[in-house]
């Protein structure tokens, strides 16, 4: 696999969160046709453009490198991968995108709303490549999968189990930057809380506001974030942060209190194993499924397009059960259970903002 566009990728700022991971082959400067998406093998040859973090996040862009890692063993695709920048312009996602088409990559992915402008503009520049957007629903084509996710039902659960679990009855919710997608978090989190006890306290902290995304990708915000909820009194803390998450889930570790993930089973990542044992569970989203499946429908012949959504009905989110803690937990569980066979039956809605 290549990974290409490498620019200043942002670094973990704990040794314990450190990712090895090497980059190979060759830069993506060459020029190929649009319509031509396979290599001189025949092999499929799909990208995906990761959002700000990088691979090894231990979350939202780890989950969508193993979508594409599936698809080259499962599908025999020439995987190719593209870093962010800091404080990236959409002129600077165009051009990765452009590259990543040019190269004759089909699909090309971008992982996160933020390549939402940059998908539309390039997606019409090259016709016969599909385009994954992860997260967005804002910018359409006749070539665009949108890929989506109930988070909110998800964190709904989340809300559930941190209110079973926490001992004080206050919890903590931490999001990397305040805009709407991570609000749905918010929103599902806190309801699930609040209608599993109504008495129990949630202590809300953006990390950033836009145009600020350092929050989503500075553990030490994480960190200090969660080191203030813990001083106010919150067990439970659930952070919907990107890289700077794995600072929450550091410190609230090192406090003997529980963490709970996002995006990927954080629970079984190599980079968080020092603090596994804290980690209560993950609001998990099917990023990497469906990462995949935009890949393998390309390689099919039948490219997805338009709004592709995954919720709790069909487990496109949902929560990680890895913590051997977690399953002894019976109460929680039987709690859960309900809850996600009441929202899949249509008896609770969730709400997507606050």
């Amino acid at each position: 696999m290549r990974r290409i566009t490498r620019i200043t990728t942002v670094g973990i700022a704990s040794a314990a969160l450190a990712l090895s991971a090497t980059a190979c082959g060759k830069s993506s400067n060459d020029t190929g046709s649009s319509s031509s998406s396979s290599s001189a093998s025949g092999a499929l040859k799909a990208a995906i453009a990761y959002d700000i973090g990088g691979r090894g996040d231990q979350s939202f862009n780890d989950a969508a490198y193993a979508g594409l890692k599936k698809a080259e063993d499962e599908l025999g695709v020439k995987g190719a991968e593209a870093e962010p920048s800091q404080g990236e312009s959409d002129a600077d996602k165009v051009a990765r995108l452009t590259s990543l088409a040019r190269a004759g990559n089909n699909p090309v992915i971008g992982v996160g709303f933020s390549y939402a402008p940059a998908i539309e503009k390039v997606a019409k520049s090259f016709p016969k490549t599909t385009f994954g957007l992860i997260d967005d629903t804002s910018k359409t084509g006749p070539n665009i999968a949108n890929l989506v996710f109930n988070e909110e039902q998800g964190s709904y659960l989340a809300g559930v189990a941190a209110a079973k679990a926490s001992k004080t009855g206050t919890v903590g919710f931490i999001g990397g930057v305040e805009v709407p997608l991570i609000k749905k978090f918010e929103a599902g989190f806190t309801q699930g809380v609040k209608d599993t006890n109504p008495k129990a306290k949630v202590l809300t902290q953006y990390l950033t506001q836009p145009p600020n995304f350092d929050g989503f990708s500075k553990p030490d915000l994480g960190k200090a974030a969660a080191e203030g909820q813990l001083d106010k009194g919150a067990d439970v803390i659930y952070a919907a942060a990107g890289l700077a998450g794995a600072g929450a889930i550091e410190a609230t570790a090192t406090a003997g209190k529980w963490a709970i993930g996002v995006d990927s089973d954080q629970y079984k990542q190599a980079g968080l194993a020092a603090y596994k044992d804290h980690i209560l569970t993950s609001v998990t989203k099917d990023v990497s499924g469906s990462v995949y499946n935009v890949i393998k429908s390309v390689k099919d012949g039948k490219p997805q397009t338009g709004e592709i959504r995954y919720g709790l009905a069909a487990n496109g989110v949902g929560l990680a059960d890895s913590n051997p803690a977690y399953t002894k937990m019976t109460d929680l569980i039987a709690a859960v259970d309900k809850a996600k066979k009441e929202i899949v039956d249509g008896k609770i809605t969730v709400k997507t903002a606050p």
